[in-house]
This record gives C-alpha cells, structure tokens and sequence, in this order.
C-alpha cells in the first residue's frame, strides 16, 4: 500500500522512525500552540502520580502538589536516600518548557538539587541535561518559597520522573512540585521492512530557493534508509542511519557521501547515539547551491550545483502508529557502581550460560565476575584495550581472548559466555571465538555480579577480606542481561525484590557523547572516554588538544618581532577563526615581505595556437581565496609585478582604442582590469603613460608604439582592491612578426594593520568599550601591553552572573579570571621580572569547555581544567570594556595593542579618536624590541614597528646577524683610505660618520673572523701618516699562532703582542676581538681567555694632542700584493716595514668576514657600497657565506671540478697538475728558506708559507676563474 499526499509551501513535517526486527514507524503533522506555559500537574489524579516508596499514607505521591496543604502537605519516600524517585504520568505527550518545586509544607523537608528524567512509555529514561552538560536543578533553602527553572531547550514526553540528589540535612526528603507547558500532537506512521511516505509537491506551487524538509527519528537500530529525495538532472540524494549511529548523505548506487555527477560532497560525523529510543531531530534544508544537515543541534554545510523538485521514499505498507518496544537498560556511572543477580540455579558438570550487551567509551573495565566453588578460584570477564577477555584465576592465571575489536566505540555489543562440559566459549556480536578448555573442572558460583571495582569485597562470595582484583572499573551501560536463557527482571533489582545493586541508574542508559559534535579545533580528532573527551593532533600540524587559539603567528611582521629570520612559515591570518594556515615565504628586510607565489611567476614567452585569437592564462596560488583576501585586507602595502615584452604586439591599444590585452583581478574571479603596471586603475595606460616617457608619444604604452624592435611596459599593480592577478588575456599576438613575453611576479605584501593598531590609557578612569563579546563556547584573547604601573585591569565583560576578566594584579602577575555558572575560577602567571617596565609583553587567554588558559611572553602557560558535567556556555550581556571597568575602578594605565577577540582585531585607534583620555597609537618600540639588533646595529623607531640600521655593523641582514663574509685569492686586496689631513680640518663639519670618522684615537676596537690553511698570513693592516702602525698576522709554520703587532713610535721596534692560542691554520673558523685604551691591550681569539697586554707609555711620536692618541689614520688594507694599485699606500712605499713588507708579498688565501675597525667596516663597504666609499679593490674578490660558522667546508663546491671527457683530456689535466704542484712545492721550500724567524722578541722574520691540502679546506694557489664566477656577487645598498 502507498500512501501519498502534497507537501504544501510551509507545512511542517516530522518524522517518527522506529526501528524493530521487521518494521519502521514514520510520522507527520505537529500541532504547534503559540503560549506553552500552562500548569501541567495541578489537575491529574493521584493515580497519576508513582514514587520509590511513601512515609505513610498521608505522604502519599498523589499530595506532591504546588502550595497544596492536603495529607501531610506533600511527598516524603520511606527512606531518605539517593535511589528514591516520584513519578508523574501526564496522560499523553506533551510539551513541557518549565518546572517548579516547593518543599512539604510545615516541614523541614525540602530538596536541595534534583535531577530531571522523561519518558515516552514510563520506561527508559532520558535525563534533562543543561548545556548539554550540567545534570543537576537547583532546589529550595525553604519549605514554602517556589523555586522555577525554565528549561532551556523545551522536552516532549508523556512521563517526568524527579529523582532527589539533596536534600535539608536537619529534615528528609520532602516535594511538591508542578510543571509547566501545552499538549503536543504529531501523526505517527509505522513502516514494514519495504514500507515508505511518499510526498510529492503540487504541481502548480512556485519553486523557491529555500526548501526545507523536518522530521524526529526514534529507533533501537542503528541503519536505515531515512529519506529518499531526488531532484532534477538526476540527483538523488539519500540520509541513511548507518553504522556508528551516524547520520550521512549518501547517493543511491555509490553509498557514500553526497555524489552528484562526477563531484563527491562528504557529509559526516553528524551525531552519534541515535539508536537511544530517545526523539532526535532532523532537518535538510536547501538555500540555493547550499544544503544544510542539522541533527538535534548540529549542523553540517555542503554545496550542491543543483535544485530539487521532487521528494520521494520507496513505496510499501503504513501503519498509523508507532510501536515502543520496551527495553530496560542499567547505567554503571562511577566506582562505587556494581550489580548482583543470582547465578546459574542448576549446575550440569559446571555449566554456565551468561549473556548481555554493554556500550561504553572506555578501552577497559570490569564486566563481569563470579567465584568457583569448589576450586576456590574467580573468573573475570572485562575489557582490555577494547577487546573482551576472560581470566580465570586458580593457583595461576589462564587467560582467554576473544573475537571482536575497537568495542569502546559508544555501540550496543553483545557479549554470550558459555561454559559447558568444561569448555568455555565468548561471542562477542555473534562471532564465536576464545573456545578454550581449563584444567580442571569449573562449578559457577552462585551469584554474579556486574561492573564492580577493584578490590571491592563484594566481588566474592566469600567475602575474603584479601578479596581483590587487578581491573579497572566499567562505566558504561548493560541490557539484555540473561542467566540460563532466563531474562533478568532490572525492575525487580530496582525494587530491591530480586538480587542487589549499588550507585546504579536503572532503566535508563546515561551514556553522554562528548564529541558530537566535536570541540576540538583545526582539523584535531576527537576521541572520548566515559567523563572527559581528547584531541587527537597527530594528523595535523595546528591543533593543540581542543584549543581554539592557532599556534602560529597572522603575519610575516608578527614572526620578525619575535625575531625570527627569512624563511618560510605557516601564517594564520584570522587566528582562531576558519581560515586555515598557509605556508609562506616571509623575506625579513626593512620592510618584511610576505610572499605569496602562484603557477607561473617566471618570464615566459607567448606561444599563439592556431586559429586562436587570444591567449588566456589563470593563476593559481599557493594560498586559499580566503587566506589571499585577508591578507591583502590587512596589509599596510600590497604590490604585484606585471610585465609585457613585446616586438609588433601592441597592449592596450591607447589612447581611444578598445584594448588588446587585459587581466583580471581582485576577489573571487576577478573584475576586468585595463590599465597595465606602474599605471592607475581605469586609465587604460602604462607606467610611461602616466611618467610621460613612451617611446611614441602619441600612445600611453611603449608597446602600443608597434615597433619592430623589443620594447616593454612593466610596472607594480598597488591598488590593492584589484590583488591578486586572477587571469590575463593577450591579444596582438596572431600577426606576422608578432613576439611577446610576459611575466606576472607573486603577491608581495607588507606591514599588518592589526600588529600595531594601539590605545593609550593615561587615566586609571578612561577605557574603550565595545559591543558585548560573544564567546559562549570558546574564547580565545591575545593582546600586548606596557605599562609603568603595577596593577590594573586590561579586559572586563559582565553578564547577569557570568564574568570574563584580565588584569595585572601586580607588577608581576597576570590574572584570567572568569564565571560560567560553576563559581569563579582563576588562572594566574607569574613572572620573575617586573612587567611594569615600560617594555612590550604579550598575554594569551583562552577558555573553552575543556580547560582555561593563560600564556605570559613566553613563560610556560597555565592551566585550569574545567568541570568535567559543568556549565560550560559563557552568557555576557553587557559592553565589553577595555583598558578600564564598569565601575571605573582598578583601570590600567600605559598601552594596549593587536587586541584580537577570537581572531578578530578590535581597532582600538579608531574608538580612541573620540574617546576622552585614550591616545590612539602608542611609540616607543626600541625598549622593547631593540636587543634583536646585533652586532652593534641600531634601533629606530617608527610609528609601527623598529628598523635595525646596521650602517655602523660590519653584519647585514634585517637584525644585522648576516656575516659579510669575502674570498680572498692571493692577488685579492682591499684598501680604504681616508682624506688627507688638511682635507679633515678644511671639511670636519661635513664627514659622513658611517664612511669617515675621527682619525686621531686613544685606543681601537677590532675585529674580524678568519679561515685559513695558510701560515704566516697578513690579515689586517691599519696604517697612519706617521708611520705608525697595527698589524694582525699569522706567525709562521710551527706555531700558527695569533700576533698582534703595535708601532705606536716611528723611532722604536714594533711591539709584538703573540696570543697563546695556536692551530689558527686549520681551516676552521676563528674570531678575533683587539681593544687597547691608552696603553692596555686585550686580545682575544675565538672564545678563549681574553689577554691583557701592556704597551709602552714612552712613546714620544703619538698625537701632539694626547700621548695616548694613535696619529691620524692614512689607510686600512686587508690582504697586501704587488698589484700596482698599492703604489699610493704610503707617501714613500719603501717605509713600509720590511718584515711586513716580506709577509704581505706572499698573499693571503682564505676568508675574511665582519672585519671591523671602530665605526669602519672596510670589507662590508667594499662589498656592498664600493662606489660610494674610499675603497679600492684590487684583484678578484667574491661574497661568500664562507664566515658563517654553520658552513664548516664552504669552500669544497667552490673548488671541485666535474671532469669529463676522454682519456686523452684527463691524461694532459693530470700531467699540468703535476707540474703546477711541483712549482709550489719549489716555490714554498724557497720562501721557506728565505724568511726565517729572527730569535728576538722585538722583530721576527717570516720563514715560509704553509700550504696544507685538507680535504675540510682545500685551498689552492690556481686562480680559478670558472669558480669565481659561479659565485655570483651581488651588490646591496643598505
């Protein structure tokens, strides 16, 4: 039979769907009244009312009446304790939205907290939980007051059960009580196996782009085909209960996720314990390309490209009726929990047959457990690592596995154990397994008892007082329970008529699931056990247990002020919001870039197909759409090239044609752009168009000119509405002759808006309010502040009894202090230094219904877990204040800024401009960030942000941490040279101070880094017009040691400094570090002991100024040769000394790196700005990374040929190899020979230069020119 009719524009469907062995039930139609608050139980008969038992007659259930005075003015059970309940029966289903209690009257009887149970058929009760969490009601402090809760989300039930937790301790338990809704009816319809609804619409009724269908499930099962809908092109599109209790989508031949044509839509995970017997709502709901799924209150979103017109369910046979099968489940809660029943009343060789169903979260627990009589032993049945095992204890263990797996799962399974002519046998969900035969025979005892807890002695009939055993206890639900094939009566257990119980809810499963949906953020998976829920990251990189807070920074300028360096990282641009973290280049310069790349960023040259007018092109980038606008939207400055090289290809057709060429760009597919880079939006021209400079004037593009020759119009595109670069089209390019390329460069992007957007408070009575911040489920709060003051409160947000408050409580500690219902709870940090100094500090909050938390900088964060059946729904009402309270009392003083409130920036800037006592903005980073600055670079401030001006650093980079570090080849040298002396008295008031400063000292500082294999070497040599001069060598082969030699008095010897420190010739990168002031000298070399030398004070030749002053400087030289470029070094070349002249001839080979004099940095401004100091290069130097300590070889790839070819080639490379060795080899005997050391203190001769093959350094005396040029110097200007 088929039963059809119309679903009309607006009727209200519901669904009712019973599973049984053979059949379905299915509803319709909902009777909704506008007023739900009428009295429910003023008016039933006693018969209505049901208790655990009564104190008398008078005390009877039936005079459980609101402000009734008949019998002994209410209810009171025999007996005061936890298991005692009243019970009313409304008569038929109805709506109920509110309860009301009252103690007995005249009494001391009242209750103090309650819980609430309904029921469909008198039987398997649900409980009415608040939040979806807290179980319990507040009850009375009097016999008399009325004490009303309206529910929160209103229960549709025939029976309310009211089950006391406490009560007036000097009194009894003691109740009247009333109820509060309207009658509610609903069409209910039982299906068959096949049977089926179908609705159709009316013909004539108007399509509209919101459709919904509603319905309520109830079922014991958990599979099913709940509803059938197709639509047009084919579309079918079913929700099918299937397996784990899950709600899915499914499409009618693949069953899996949503399937429309060839593209899979995935909706699941929406709830799970659908097969509770309990009502459940569901909802699917089409707007537009958007279909929602909500199951009682979750909701998951997919889009479908088409519409529906048709709803339809597989036709079979109604009934208008829904059947309530009654099934009685027990709840084993906690510890304390156990249930006994008898066992096995006829023993046969020691039979046994046991069976039931549990479901649970927890991987172990104790199932069941039962003595042997006669063998004195115990046998347990229990869970471990989800899986069902059987031990039987008796002088030893035998252990018994089972089938079945992953039973922690939240599902009924069905557990049978057997024991028969002494075998034993478990099936587990029908599948037979773990059949063993013990050694001996097994006679049951004669109770068995269920759940229990480790050494309970309860567990043994004996009641030994060494009774134990070694489980965990089971907190799940049973049903089903049999003994010999014969059903436990749970109603008799309850009753106390029929074996024994403790800490038991029976005839209700209390199961709870705490992951659906689930709270864990960013991609974690949730998993549960029986009281708490997990997040389980190991599948992503971003979660931290349920934490709503990201981990990683929102921008390229956040990670620079944690002084992070170029490289590539994970950028969250909302925070905690849904945009999840892309992986992006941040190149940390003046200005930190974010770099965003696409499919093609390189030059690329146009290849027409034929017959083809245009060439269109997409980008596609390394960022979701979402990620891209929010990044363009908080950036300070966003730019992306765009070029066009072109020869007979015109562009833009200026200046009244209609456009060859053209992109788009902006959000989404983009909008059509026609002007081209370097030009303005709408002005259809190139960057030479609006400078005025293009090759043909009468065009506003070069390319429009239509040359032969290659010309080109490139530019940056700002207008940052019109980012990112989405396609472009080029048309001039089907001509003869016609040849272009183009390149459009990646999203570079700068600055973040949100990082520095700042108030300052100047008052403890001025704040900034905002609108109520709405964090109900999590909350997470970052934000910096500095401050003089040692105490005041940053955040604060009431509600009627909720609260969420930061504060410094003072000049050490930082407190989050919050309340949703359970009390107040705080998280407090402490630092070990002073947070009132002025400096920034960095606070992260979070609260969520897991735990709360509180980070200060970067000391460990503080925890506090939340209750695990607690409130957990923050309730705020009123403004948001910042910097300040409601009662304006305890307000902070200094600067807040980057306040986000669940990844949303407040823009504290703006609301400050027009409130009275906040400054918008707040200077004065260096304090706080100026130590990123290294190697005596400088800070400077900005209104957002810092800059590290390394112009007095002999290091680049953006901290100036980069080593600038050179090659040097044996005719390698660099001079710098400062202005004659009548040059510094005629022009002293106009010296630049980072190329020229005082050249008259009392003392120097020096330093550099080095790597060698070469002894003696000259490595710096600073000289001045009076032939004084500082020499910094390596002494000769033996020692390899460090000297330092001072001429500080043209008419002595120089002084001859030597370190300790020997092996400087190793290869291996070492440091050295000259300060003298006046005539004392510390030398230190690599991270040895620093040496103190004395120079002599009698030195007649310093400065006529000051005795202790080194005469005006002429030139710094590193690496002296017989190039001709050093004929200028001094005013008469033959001064030079000799010793050092001999050792400066022979070169030096190796590295160089942060050679620093003073304020000079000789080798950086060689380097990076030869043509604007007094520098001369001479011979071939090369930037390299060879002064970075990470490289310990870094000269292998520069000195390794890839040889190839014949024989014939390798033969004669080998035969000039020998010669060229042999020639060195002669040649280091002779220098060797030639400068032998001098045995005297004062003046030492060079003996030879040690040249070592090391294959962690290989130099070599051969200028390789190849290598050389694979270097690629560059250029920087800083």
């Amino acid at each position: 039979m088929q039963k059809e009719g119309n679903l009309t524009k607006g009727r209200k469907v519901n669904i009712c769907l019973c599973f049984e062995e053979k059949n379905w039930c299915l509803l319709c139609h909902e009777a909704v009244s506008a007023v739900c608050d009428g009295p429910l139980v003023s008016n039933l008969p006693p018969s209505s009312f049901r208790s655990s038992s009564q104190l008398s007659s008078s005390h009877a259930p039936g005079f459980a009446k609101l402000n009734r005075r008949d019998g002994a003015g209410g209810w009171s059970p025999l007996t005061s304790d936890q298991y005692q309940w009243l019970e009313v029966d409304l008569g038929e289903r109805t709506k109920l939205t509110a309860v009301a209690t009252q103690g007995r009257y005249g009494s001391s009887d009242w209750l103090t907290s309650y819980l609430l149970m309904f029921s469909d058929t008198g039987h398997n009760w649900q409980q009415y939980r608040q939040e979806d969490s807290i179980g319990a009601f507040p009850g009375n402090s009097n016999a008399d007051s009325v004490v009303q809760y309206k529910l929160q989300q209103p229960v549709i039930a025939r029976f309310l059960r009211l089950f006391p937790l406490d009560w007036n301790p000097i009194g009894r338990i003691g109740l009247r009580l009333e109820a509060y809704g309207c009658p509610h009816t609903s069409d209910v319809v039982s299906l068959d196996g096949s049977s089926s609804l179908v609705y159709r619409l009316s013909p004539g009724l108007r399509r509209t782009s919101k459709e919904v269908v509603s319905l309520n499930l109830k079922t014991l099962r958990n599979s099913g085909t709940l509803l059938h809908a197709e639509g047009w092109g084919g579309l079918i599109i079913k929700i099918q209960l299937k397996q784990l209790d899950r709600l899915v989508l499914l499409s009618e031949s693949h069953y899996v996720p949503i399937t429309v044509g060839s593209t899979l839509y995935k909706v699941e995970d929406v709830i799970l314990l659908l097969d509770d017997q309990h009502w459940h709502r569901v909802v699917l709901e089409r707007q537009s390309a958007h279909l929602n799924l909500t199951v009682d209150k979750h909701t998951e979103t997919v889009q479908i490209p088409a519409e529906f017109s048709h709803w339809d369910i597989e036709q079979g046979n109604v009934t208008f009726s829904c059947a309530e099968p009654v099934t009685i489940a027990v709840t084993f809660p906690g510890p304390q929990s156990f249930l006994q029943v008898p066992g096995p009343t006829v023993s046969t060789l020691g039979g046994l047959s046991v069976g039931f169903q549990f479901r649970t979260w927890n991987k172990v627990g104790l199932l069941l457990t039962f003595d042997l009589l006669q063998q004195g032993g115990v046998a347990w049945l229990y869970l471990s690592e989800a899986r069902v095992q059987l031990q039987i204890h008796k002088d030893g263990t035998t252990l018994f596995p089972s089938p079945g797996s992953a039973l922690n799962d939240g599902q009924w399974h069905s557990v049978d154990l057997n024991s028969r002519y002494g075998r034993f046998t478990i099936t587990v969900d029908k599948k037979e397994g773990g059949v063993s035969s013990p050694s001996f025979p097994v006679t049951v005892g004669r109770q068995l008892f269920f759940g229990g807890k480790s050494g309970h002695c309860i567990m043994s009939i004996n009641n030994s007082e060494n009774c134990s055993n070694p489980f965990d206890i089971f907190q799940g639900c049973m049903r089903l329970l049999t003994v010999d094939n014969q059903p436990v009566d749970l109603i008799m257990v309850q009753q106390r008529l029929l074996g024994n119980y403790s800490h038991l809810q029976i005839d209700m499963c209390g199961i709870t699931d705490r992951c659906s949906p689930s709270h864990c953020e960013h991609g974690g998976r949730c998993s549960q056990s029986w009281t708490v829920f997990h997040c389980n990251c190991s599948d992503t990189t971003v979660c931290q247990t349920c934490r709503h807070s990201s981990v990683y920074e929102q921008s390229c300028e956040a990670y620079k002020h944690n002084g992070n360096t170029s490289g590539h990282y994970y950028i969250d641009v909302d925070g905690s919001g849904p945009i999840k973290p892309q992986l992006v280049y941040c190149n940390m310069t003046e200005n930190t870039w974010m770099v965003i790349q696409h499919n093609n960023s390189e030059l690329t040259r146009v290849r027409p197909s034929p017959g083809v007018n245009q060439h269109l092109l997409y980008f596609d980038y390394s960022s979701e759409e979402e990620h891209l606008l929010a990044v363009i939207s908080q950036s300070e400055h966003c730019e992306q090239e765009l070029s066009y090289h072109c020869r007979k290809s015109r562009l833009l057709n200026t200046p009244e044609g209609s456009p060859f060429s053209w992109w788009l760009g902006g959000p989404g597919p983009g909008h059509l752009q026609t002007y081209w880079g370097g030009a303005q939006p709408d002005s259809q021209q190139c960057a030479c168009g609006l400078q005025g400079d293009c090759v043909d004037p009468q065009h506003y593009c070069n390319c429009d000119a239509d040359r032969t020759e290659w010309t080109e119009d490139s530019g940056l595109l700002t207008h940052m509405g019109s980012l990112p670069v989405r396609s472009l089209v080029l048309g001039d390019i089907q001509r003869p002759g016609s040849e272009a390329t183009y390149r459009v460069g990646p999203l570079r992007c700068h600055g973040d808006k949100n990082l520095w957007n700042a108030a300052f408070f100047d008052k403890e009575t001025s704040y900034l309010h905002f609108p109520t911040f709405h964090g109900e489920l999590s909350a997470d709060i970052t934000f910096l502040f500095k401050t003089t003051s040692s105490s005041g409160v940053f955040l604060e947000n009431l509600g009627i009894k909720d609260f969420i408050r930061i504060e410094l409580s003072s000049s050490t500690q930082v407190v989050f202090s919050f309340d949703v219902g359970n009390g107040p709870l705080e998280v407090h940090v402490e630092s070990s230094v002073p947070l009132n100094d002025n400096r920034w500090h960095r606070v992260r909050a979070e609260r969520n219904v897991k735990e709360a938390l509180l980070q200060l900088d970067e000391l460990p964060a503080a925890t506090q877990e939340a209750p695990a059946d607690g409130h957990f729904h923050l309730q705020l009402n009123s403004q948001l204040f910042i910097g300040g309270t409601a009662s304006r009392q305890k307000g902070f003083r200094g600067c807040i800024r980057s306040l986000q409130l669940n990844g949303v920036t407040l823009d504290l800037e703006e609301r400050a401009k027009i409130t009275p006592g906040v400054r918008p903005g707040c200077p004065g980073h260096c304090s706080s960030y100026g130590s990123l600055c290294l190697n005596q670079g400088h800070c400077v401030e900005r209104a957002s942000g810092f800059h590290c001006d390394c112009g007095l650093s002999a290091y680049a980079g953006v901290f100036c941490h980069t080593e600038v570090s050179a090659s040097f080849k044996s005719d390698t040298s660099v001079s710098y040279t400062f202005k004659e002396p009548y040059e510094f008295i005629r022009n002293s008031s106009a010296l630049p101070s980072s190329i020229y400063s005082d050249t008259t000292l009392r003392g120097e500082n020096v330093s550099l880094s080095f790597r060698t294999n070469q002894s003696p070497a000259l490595l710096l040599y600073v000289s001045s017009h009076y032939r004084e001069y500082l020499a910094l060598l390596i002494n000769e082969y033996g020692e390899e040691g460090l000297e330092v030699r001072y001429k500080l008095d043209n008419n002595r010897e120089a002084e001859v400094l030597t370190s300790s420190t020997r092996s400087l010739a190793n290869g291996q990168l070492h440091t050295v570090a000259i300060q003298r002031v006046t005539n004392s000298v510390s030398v230190q070399v690599t991270h040895t002991h620093c040496s103190i030398y004395t120079v002599s004070r009698t030195s007649v030749l310093w400065s006529a100024q000051d005795e202790s002053c080194f005469a005006n400087f002429f030139f710094i030289l590193l690496n002296y040769s017989k190039s001709p470029h050093h004929s200028f070094l001094s005013p008469d070349s033959d001064d030079l000394d000799p010793d050092l002249a001999k050792l400066a001839s022979l070169g030096f080979i190796g590295c160089l790196s942060a050679v620093h004099f003073n304020s000079i940095n000789p080798l950086k401004a060689a380097l990076l700005h030869p043509d604007t100091s007094p520098i001369i290069i001479a011979g071939p130097l090369v930037q390299s990374s060879c002064g970075s300590s990470a490289s310990a070889n870094p000269y292998t790839a520069e000195n390794t040929h890839h040889l190839s070819g014949t024989s014939e080639d390798l033969n004669t490379f080998s035969v000039i190899a020998v010669v060229i060795f042999v020639i060195v080899t002669g040649l280091a005997i002779t220098a060797r020979f030639l400068y032998r050391r001098k045995e005297t203190y004062v003046n030492r001769d060079v003996k030879g230069v040690k040249e070592r093959d090391s294959p962690d350094f290989p130099f070599n005396n051969q200028t390789d020119s190849q290598n050389v040029s694979s270097e690629n110097p560059k250029e920087y200007f800083i």
